[in-house]
């Protein structure tokens, strides 16, 4: 029987089924240390909002028409960078980055945000935590909501500390429900109920899996405890969700908005979720956000484009199909300004949205053309950084992605100075 990693193992295979079914779950829980009510909490604290939005596009952006050619506060913006002009002092452009150990492979695409070696080995892959999920064990419960995955594709970026996949949203109008709409009472009810019964039904499984532990080997042991670990940071969270079921939902005067059911209208689905990851920020639903943008073979609806999303990102040096992706990538930076806008206008306490949050575009291949994972592009705005450069590292040595996480998690408040294969923080980023 081949051992999946998100599941608990024992000896017995009878007892494994046994278990396994009075159980309901998996061992493939969220570990999240920091949901623990703010004990001591009082109506004046000070808590200053630090927030994250992770954008990944999985096929990439052209490097010829991303990257300027000079390094610091002085560069000349590039084709794609000039749409973003007006907010030029408020995001950093970085090229010389990589995920060591991340092979040239669409796969490279789960390790986006967790820096896992391998993935493209897909045998014996164990992903490991999101950059996301582990802010979100520091600061999840000062929120409705943890964080938010949100995704134009069937997965997405975000990952427990378990290499569990958090399942994405998918649906704009299934995101605004979860954000701003209470339910009926017999639906608010029924969700209370589910919160009491789900621990009720955790006890149970505690109870047995504590029974179990001496009759297991070592090994067995140690993977029980970890499910215990989960199953107390899955109460503690679920506790802290019963209290947010207490509150009214914050009301915006905002129509909810229709799915977009256009398969490859990358930019139009990207619009929907920009609009509700500013309304999620906006009203402090959450303030840890993923969003994986489209990247199917479909022809997008955008004109001037008559080829596949896809093929054109492989293009081969092909003129005709870089004109296309050219076409695609600048609505693309239309929709990243238009986000920055809605961000910079929006007030908080006297300063900007955009102050508070760290935005962060970028992708899981370098080129796209060849699969190349070396020299992402990156763009991090907000966030209250001193913007207004290129930070430029070496390419051909590249500096790992993971330090620029830990200078984010750092930003976020959160005391880290490791995050996955990170040497340190990210030089130059100030």
């Amino acid at each position: 029987m081949t051992k999946s990693p998100n599941r608990i193992s024992v000896e017995r295979c009878s007892t494994r089924r046994r278990f396994l079914k009075a159980a309901g779950v998996t061992l493939g829980l969220p570990v999240l240390d920091a949901f623990l009510p703010r004990a001591g909490a009082k109506e004046n604290d000070t808590d200053v909002p630090q927030r994250m939005v992770c954008v990944c596009a999985p096929l990439g952006l052209h490097p010829e028409f991303f990257f300027p050619e000079q390094a610091g506060r002085e560069y000349s913006p590039s084709l794609y960078l000039a749409e973003l002009q007006e907010f030029r002092d408020q995001f950093t452009v970085i090229s010389g980055l990589a995920h060591p150990e991340v092979g040239s492979s669409h796969d490279s695409i789960f390790s986006f945000l967790t820096a896992a070696p391998h993935p493209e080995i897909r045998a014996g892959f164990h992903n490991s935590i999101s950059v996301d999920q582990f802010a979100a064990e520091h600061l999840g419960e000062r929120t409705r909501f943890p964080s938010l995955s949100l995704s134009a594709e069937g997965f997405g970026l975000s990952w427990t500390h378990s290499g569990a996949l958090v399942p994405p949203d998918l649906y704009p109008a299934n995101v605004f429900a979860r954000l701003f709409l209470d339910g009926r009472p017999d639906e608010v009810a029924a969700q209370k109920q589910r919160l009491r019964d789900g621990r009720s039904i955790l006890d149970a499984v505690s109870d047995r899996a504590r029974r179990m532990q001496s009759s297991v080997g070592k090994r067995d042991r140690e993977k029980l405890d970890e499910y215990f670990t989960s199953v107390r940071e899955l109460e503690r969270r679920m506790t802290t969700a019963e209290e947010w079921s207490k509150k009214p939902k914050p009301q915006v005067d905002v129509k909810p908005p229709q799915n977009n059911l256009v398969p490859g209208d990358l930019i139009g689905k990207t619009r929907l979720m920009f609009d509700l990851i500013h309304l999620a920020l906006q009203t402090d639903s959450t303030r840890l956000v993923t969003m994986l943008l489209l990247g199917t073979s479909l022809v997008p609806p955008i004109q001037g484009v008559s080829q596949g999303h896809h093929d054109l990102s492989h293009h081969g040096q092909d003129p005709q199909k870089i004109a296309q992706l050219r076409t695609i990538e600048l609505e693309l930076m239309k929709c990243v300004r238009e986000l920055l806008k809605k961000l910079s206008q929006t007030e908080e306490q006297g300063e900007s949205l955009l102050d508070r949050t760290m935005l962060y575009v970028s992708s899981n291949l370098g080129d796209a053309s060849n699969h190349s994972t070396r020299n992402l592009p990156v763009i991090l705005a907000g966030g209250d950084f001193k913007h207004g450069q290129h930070l430029k590292f070496d390419a051909a040595n590249p500096t790992p992605l993971s330090n620029l996480y830990v200078s984010m998690l750092q930003r976020l408040g959160i005391e880290a100075d490791q995050f996955g294969s990170s040497t340190g923080t990210l030089t130059g980023l100030v």
